[in-house]
């Protein structure tokens, strides 16, 4: 059949089969700074008359517009031009705008890191000449990737005990315990050990100079402890062995994030003065608990704990992994990332931080802890997890690897069958949370991760203490440094991590 002679029917279903006419535009997008660049769009005019020509044609025709002194589809288009230009212009530049965003991220090879810098409100449609319009954005820094397969890795490995697991049973209880006053031997005054409870007055020092007081916090002893505003690394190094009246003292790098500049990145000197002692004493494996952790009997219940141990260790593998991957591919990258950009992504990077955690089986206590300590250089640690995210991205598109709906509702199961709660909860949660996109990323690189991984070359080693031992951590909402002016303290609670 000749082509004049195609019905219009026929026409149109072929024209919806085509998809919509693309955008006659024009993209510049030139540097605008590091991980920036600046985009301009111009829509040829053509394109912005058909459309409001549409618009004028259905307010004349097919839903004739009102105007005083006309009948209905009776006033003359020039009128109607005038009278609706305001109220058709805006109409159209939403739809083009839309369509020209869409098609220009199909069309170039942006990797965004956040949403454009624009605002839709100052966009207008000129009463002559084309659209113009012009942001800009983060992106995601451009490089080449390295041969990423059979590299060769480093593994820390570890064969867990009966006396591993029966340690980290008693860890695992504490939160269901309850502290009582410690006792020494022969009666005598209680010595702090590892994991105890401990009261103590706090005086803090910058030089010689007493910056803060801090009177009967509780916390608990472990080798780390991160204070609201700060991290003592070597904290159990300094408390075990004390006793009621001894003072130790310890220091605290404060926080770059810290409201006093001056006190910013600097180490204190915070003496601890032990008041009491405490020890938790773990509830017995009744039939009652064992029910509440989903196992029948003492025996099931270890061989939880031993999985949640090796599943912390996998954590542990993979930790060590990235950083190796990150050296190897990306060591001598020099990728410029202002403040600013750091600044922004580093509540998306410390969400994907707690959802590979929570994937791992650490508890909500181990969680906060780390948290804490990532919080205390945010920039520093914002960085270094950015590098490995637009590596392991990279990979992923490269690979052509995706996450899927059902992807991230089994990762939910799994949350839900760890936590113990129902998955509808869990994923109400996540999305209360706003963390539903970060564990979309982090599924995404752990599947990257994968597949770099399955190809590498392994060279295994036992364990260290250091790394065994990272998780631990004790939090406490007490500041270290003054409140700043108009703040209120923190509450003095206890967390352990």
């Amino acid at each position: 059949m000749a082509a004049e002679d195609t019905p219009a029917d026929d026409t149109a279903t072929a024209t919806a089969l085509e998809g919509p006419t693309k955008l006659p535009q024009e993209v510049v997008i030139t540097d605008a700074g590091p991980c920036k660049k600046h985009v301009k769009v111009t829509v040829d005019r053509a394109a912005i008359d058909a459309r409001m020509d549409e618009k004028y044609t259905e307010l004349m025709v097919k839903t004739p517009a009102h105007v005083p002194g006309f009948r209905p589809g009776k006033a003359p288009r020039k009128i109607i031009e005038k009278k609706f230009f305001k109220d058709v212009a805006a109409e159209v530049k939403s739809e083009v705008l839309m369509a020209s965003l869409e098609q220009l991220a199909e069309e170039q090879t942006l990797s965004p890191l956040s949403p454009p810098e624009l605002d839709p409100g100052a966009v207008v449609i000129p009463e002559f000449g084309p659209l113009v319009y012009e942001f800009n954005i983060e992106v995601r820094p451009e490089f080449d990737l390295p041969n990423y397969k059979g590299l060769k890795l480093r593994r820390p490995t570890h064969a867990y005990t009966d006396n591993d697991v029966l340690k980290e049973t008693k860890r695992f209880l504490e939160p269901y315990g309850k502290p009582e006053a410690k006792t020494g031997t022969d009666g005598g005054a209680p010595t702090v050990a590892l994991e105890d409870l401990v009261t103590a007055d706090v005086v803090v020092k910058a030089g010689d100079k007493e910056i803060n007081k801090l009177s009967g916090i509780s916390l608990k002893v472990e080798k780390r402890l991160a204070m609201a505003d700060g991290v003592a690394e070597d904290f159990a190094g300094h408390m075990v062995g004390a006793k009621p009246g001894d003072t130790r003292t310890v220091d605290i790098t404060l926080s770059q994030d810290l409201a006093n500049a001056s006190l910013r990145g600097t180490k204190v000197q915070a003496a601890f003065t032990i008041k009491d002692v405490k020890v938790v004493r773990t509830p017995e494996l009744t039939p009652e608990l064992l029910a509440d952790f989903g196992v029948r009997g003492v025996e099931q219940f270890h061989e939880l704990i031993r999985a949640r141990l090796e599943r912390i260790l996998e954590y542990t593998q993979r930790q060590t992994a990235r950083s190796q991957i990150l050296e190897q591919l990306a060591g001598n990258a020099n990728w410029e990332m202002p403040v600013d950009l750091l600044t922004r992504q580093a509540r998306k990077t410390l969400q994907r931080r707690v959802m590979e955690m929570k994937s791992a089986g650490f508890t909500d206590e181990q969680i906060q802890g780390r948290q804490r300590v990532l919080e205390q250089d945010a920039v520093k640690s914002t960085a270094a997890a950015l590098k490995e995210h637009f590596v392991l991205q990279k990979i992923a598109e490269l690979e052509k690897l995706e996450i899927e709906d059902a992807d991230i509702d089994h990762e939910i199961d799994e949350i839900a069958d760890r936590t113990g709660e129902s998955p509808r909860k869990v994923k109400a949660r996540m999305e209360k949370e706003d963390l539903i996109e970060a564990l979309a990323t982090e599924l995404l690189e752990r599947k990257a991760l994968d597949f770099v991984l399955s190809t590498a070359e392994y060279e295994d080693y036992e364990l260290t203490p250091a790394e065994s031992d990272q998780a631990e951590v004790s939090s406490v909402d007490a500041q270290a440094a003054p409140a700043a002016e108009g703040e209120s303290p923190d509450a003095h609670t206890v967390g352990n991590g």
